[in-house]
């Protein structure tokens, strides 16, 4: 049976499509060997009245300015999902039959944006209604548009934190655009979830975040599309939809039992089970078209950087900002989103001049990376900052930006020992780490107010994610005013023809290496200082140069742990060819510093001035 139906589906008609649903989750993942056809089985007549009847899409143009979004955050139940796209005629049964988890193909386990329709990769439980936030603020706020965002979630991830940080944010931001679809099938991976069917647990949760929740039952079809028609008013909440649900609905033998989770039916019980929801169907369905949204390209002028003057005390932290504000001024594109610290990281500054463009996340740093993810994908060039420390915190969102596609900038202040008497807890020791393991990353460590400012420029311009490390303390300025910072390079602020060990820093080791460099000068041991501004990419070809001129001595010294960060780029630098007699001394922070002074703990730590020329004389002595 083929028909087409351009204008939605009469409810007395979704059933088919919901059969279809089932019918295509089945033989997607059958095919396959792989996926997840209960969990798509359970959510099939949510989607199908969603999909026919409520979901406002152009599905010619997929980037049409007033097209709804649907993200499943429920990213497992991909089944369902590429079910919908053969649906609306936009994936083949071919493509569906051959491609969906196979190799170079575009229909991967768990969605990803090498969909045009997909905005956000999910499958890592507990991100996508966090992204989905950002892109509902990028809609009431920024883009001023009357899209809705919907978001499928599964009632396994309800149990991670970062859903209730989207929930909390979505009430304290009003985003009555924003509904949240929770397929409640009582089953996660290895048995029940750890509320079951409770329902009204849920409900008191959800309305104690400040959202309205409507419980129904997910196979009613009048129920469902009573309650997606609440969303054609004016809702004064966010909407949360509460859908008791059967895993496996559709086919009894499965039907809310343990053990089928992430399992394909058998070819002989996909038979059955497919002949028992009345065959394939191959309906074409399209739901109602969006409204018309006028495409407006940003004026972008030319930023007006803040200067520095050399020798100027300035704490990059605070330099960040200014440049921040500066290209908010130029290009209303730049967005900031800052964790409860945005008088601390700098961000104040732009928050005092684009108080309509920032975003507070309060301490909810998963939910600031979301966010910025969601904004991202709205094409808001968005900076997000807090402390160092607290930035690992959303790692695993951090490690979704890549497969999202999208480009986050990140910024952390008060990093490394140097912040003193705070403690260990508010040190950024593992950052630089973190930000280097992602895949086509960016991480940036500049000295001083004019290097902070360029760079500031260079990550507006840079793709994928992208990482700023600052410093809390004020320190003098290096560079002129207008110095080029290009990413992939570094400097150097020390030289002669005849140099005995080169000493590299960045930040605030990079202070200490030119105090180390004065003092072994008085000894009439000359050192060279390169400053390793770009970490990643780290110059290999310069720090190979300076370490060949200098017989292979070299001293790398940072405020950070050993595993991970300057050091380890260094080493990967020079070990792309092998060089003579090489000479390698590498001064991190090793164990658990405490209080003190920023001085008390850098002497602790080894990476003083006094320890790198130490560890310059150990060299030229051996």
């Amino acid at each position: 049976m083929t028909t087409t139906q351009h204008e939605g589906l009469d409810l007395s008609q979704v059933p088919e499509l919901a059969a279809q649903l089932r019918v295509d989750s089945i033989r997607a993942s059958t095919s396959a060997g792989s996926g997840h056809p209960t969990s798509s089985m359970s959510a099939a007549d949510l989607l199908a009245t969603l999909m026919s009847r409520h979901l406002r899409y152009d599905w010619d143009d997929a980037d049409a300015p007033g097209n709804d979004h649907l993200v499943f955050s429920k990213g497992h139940a991909s089944p369902l999902l590429y079910a919908v796209y053969k649906a609306a005629g936009v994936v083949s049964d071919e493509e569906l039959m051959t491609g969906y988890r196979r190799f170079d193909e575009r229909l991967e386990g768990h969605p990803t944006p090498v969909l045009p329709w997909v905005d956000v990769a999910t499958g890592s439980l507990g991100q996508g209604l966090p992204d989905a936030v950002g892109i509902a603020l990028s809609a009431k706020y920024l883009e001023k548009a009357p899209y809705r965002v919907w978001v499928l979630c599964g009632d396994s991830e309800m149990a991670e934190g970062s859903m209730w940080e989207a929930l909390d944010k979505a009430s304290l931001y009003g985003l009555t655009n924003l509904i949240t679809i929770v397929d409640v099938n009582r089953l996660g991976q290895r048995g029940p979830t750890d509320l079951g069917w409770d329902l009204e647990a849920y409900q008191r949760r959800v309305e104690a975040f400040g959202a309205r929740a409507i419980v129904l039952d997910g196979h009613d079809l009048d129920a469902i599309d009573a309650a997606l028609a609440e969303t054609d008013g004016d809702l004064d909440k966010p909407l949360v939809i509460l859908a008791k649900t059967i895993k496996g609905k559709g086919y009894p033998e499965v039907e809310d039992a343990e053990g089928w989770h992430g399992k394909p039916l058998p070819e002989d019980k996909a038979a059955e089970a497919i002949d028992g929801l009345g065959g394939e169907r191959h309906l074409l369905v399209r739901g109602p078209k969006p409204p018309e949204v006028e495409r407006a390209a940003p004026e972008v002028g030319t930023a007006s950087m803040p200067t520095f003057e050399k020798g100027e005390e300035v704490a990059t932290r605070k330099a960040y900002g200014a440049a921040l504000a500066a290209l908010g001024d130029a290009d209303p594109r730049i967005v900031a989103l800052d964790g409860e610290v945005s008088n601390s990281t700098g961000t104040g500054t732009f928050v005092e001049k684009h108080p309509d463009r920032f975003f507070e996340m309060f301490i909810a740093e998963q939910q600031m990376v979301a966010a910025a993810t969601g904004l991202a994908t709205r094409g808001h060039i968005a900076f997000a900052s807090s402390f160092a420390a607290f930035l690992t915190r959303a790692a695993d969102f951090l490690r979704m930006a890549p497969v999202s596609r999208v480009d986050l900038r990140m910024v952390g202040s008060h990093a490394g020992v140097e912040i003193g008497a705070d403690g260990p807890s508010q040190m950024g020791l593992e950052d630089l780490a973190m930000f280097a393991a992602l895949q086509g990353s960016t991480v940036l460590y500049p000295s001083d107010g004019t290097s902070t400012a360029a760079l500031v420029q260079q990550m507006a311009e840079t793709s994928g994610v992208s990482y700023l490390r600052t410093t809390r303390g004020e320190y003098p300025g290096l560079y002129e005013a207008g110095e080029e910072f290009p990413v992939g390079g570094s400097k150097t602020l020390v030289e002669s023809a005849d140099d005995d060990v080169t000493l590299i820093g960045a930040g605030v080791t990079l202070h200490e290496a030119l105090s180390a460099a004065a003092a072994l000068a008085e000894q009439g041991t000359r050192a060279r200082v390169v400053d390793a501004y770009s970490v990643k990419p780290i110059d290999a070809e310069g720090i190979r140069a300076a370490v060949e001129a200098t017989g292979g001595r070299v001293v790398v010294v940072e405020d950070h742990h050993a595993e991970g960060g300057l050091g380890a780029a260094v080493l990967a630098a020079l070990a792309a060819e092998p060089i003579t007699d090489l000479r390698f001394s590498h001064l991190a922070v090793d164990g658990v510093p405490g209080s003190g002074t920023p001085a008390e703990l850098l002497d602790w730590a080894g990476i003083d001035a006094a320890h790198i020329a130490e560890a310059a004389r150990s060299l030229l002595e051996a």
